[in-house]
């Protein structure tokens, strides 16, 4: 099954403006997937092969001879020693655009060294898992719980694996062996129940004192777990908003998973119905609406800023769209049914605030273009 990413179109654009392109992203996210569709004539080598990266490594120049432009390197994270000679490479052809396109799925080591050795000469485009626009009639035939439980990862659609199969070799393959290469983890069976953990833990602020105390680990290092996490793209944390709240409001991020069926994996979920009854069902669709705002923006480089807002005295708004001088406040409810009840917090941020964008209402059900001042919108086109 053939699934058109959106992102195809920026590629091209900036294909045309850059003499390299980074795509950076999760394992499996189809980052190679698209740089071959959308360049097909280009050569192509993976550098998590072992004879290609030390070639790489260890003779560059070499490498580039034998794999010339135009071409895709694949991981190229994994011989960060190459980016030097890529930077004399195209600075010999700047007039060239396109030349190469690498791929990525660490997200800081790889930012890191690209912004060492090819500033000015990349453009980085970040690629996470489907989004419920790319799935189109696919999500349009499944339930709510069906899509959670399923998850984004393109495979499971192209290839029709069950999910808890596909997840739970995922987490083996590349969750943990890319871990333990970017961190000494001595104590693996910790940092699987820091991971479980945290999916119990999907849309709350994550209080590391306390999980430290569960896992047995200093807090210390589960920030240091936590962080890696993020850089791998394997969690999010949206940022608390400030505005005009000044001290009134919590000042820790929220936690989210990049793939929701990954969460929903870990905690143990095996079936749509297990998944309709489960008590973190609404964070759950609140997680999954939440990644496919962010998505939708990343899938067209476009600026925007994420945030959520909560009070010390629990008034709390799920998710602010920060995008273009203007702020969209949206609230996500698992519920299909509208009731106005649901909508309490927007209506008060919108008395409060200057809004430049009508408040956002996402939830199961039927839509209202406008209802008492909130705009009421079915999750499948929230984003669309």
């Amino acid at each position: 099954m053939f699934i058109e990413r959106k992102m195809s179109e920026t590629l091209h654009v900036v294909m045309d403006e850059y003499p390299i392109v980074t795509i950076s992203g999760p394992r499996q996210s189809g980052k190679t997937t698209l740089a071959k569709k959308c360049l097909s004539d280009y050569g192509y080598v993976n550098l998590e092969d072992p004879g290609s990266a030390e070639y790489a490594r260890f003779d560059p120049k070499g490498f580039l001879r034998q794999y010339p432009a135009p071409l895709i390197i694949d991981e190229v994270q994994r011989v960060p020693e190459l980016m030097s000679s890529l930077q004399v490479a195209v600075d010999g052809r700047r007039d060239k655009m396109g030349q190469y396109v690498l791929t990525g799925s660490h997200q800081s080591l790889l930012k890191e060294k690209v912004s060492q050795s090819l500033a000015g000469r990349t453009a980085i485009l970040d690629l996470l898992p489907l989004s419920l626009a790319e799935l189109g009639a696919i999500a349009d035939g499944l339930s709510a719980d069906e899509i959670m439980l399923k998850g984004f990862m393109p495979e499971i659609y192209r290839q029709g694996v069950k999910p808890s199969r596909y997840y739970r070799n995922y987490l083996r393959t590349y969750v943990e062996r890319d871990v333990r290469m970017m961190v000494n983890i001595r104590n693996l069976a910790a940092f699987e129940k820091f991971l479980r953990l945290l999916a119990g833990r999907v849309g709350q602020l994550v209080n590391l004192s306390q999980l430290s105390v569960e896992v047995g680990v200093s807090s210390t290092t589960l920030n240091e777990w936590l962080s890696i996490l993020e850089a791998s793209y394997i969690v999010y944390r949206l940022k608390p908003y400030f505005g005009n709240y000044s001290k009134r409001l919590v000042k820790t991020a929220k936690l989210y998973f990049t793939d929701v069926g990954l969460a929903a994996h870990l905690l143990g979920i095996s079936t749509a119905e297990q998944l309709g009854r489960d008590p973190l069902r609404g964070s759950l669709f609140e997680n999954m609406v939440v990644m496919d705002a962010v998505k939708r923006f990343m899938n067209r480089d476009e600026d925007a800023r994420f945030y959520f807002m909560r009070t010390q005295t629990g008034f709390e708004i799920d998710l602010l769209i920060e995008s273009g001088g203007r702020l969209q406040p949206v609230e996500i409810k698992s519920a299909a049914t509208c009731r106005d009840a649901l909508a309490a917090n927007l209506r008060r941020f919108a008395k409060e605030d200057a809004l430049t964008a009508l408040p956002v209402l996402v939830y199961d059900g039927e839509e209202y273009p406008e209802r008492q001042g909130v705009e009421w919108v079915n999750f499948r086109k929230f984003m669309r």
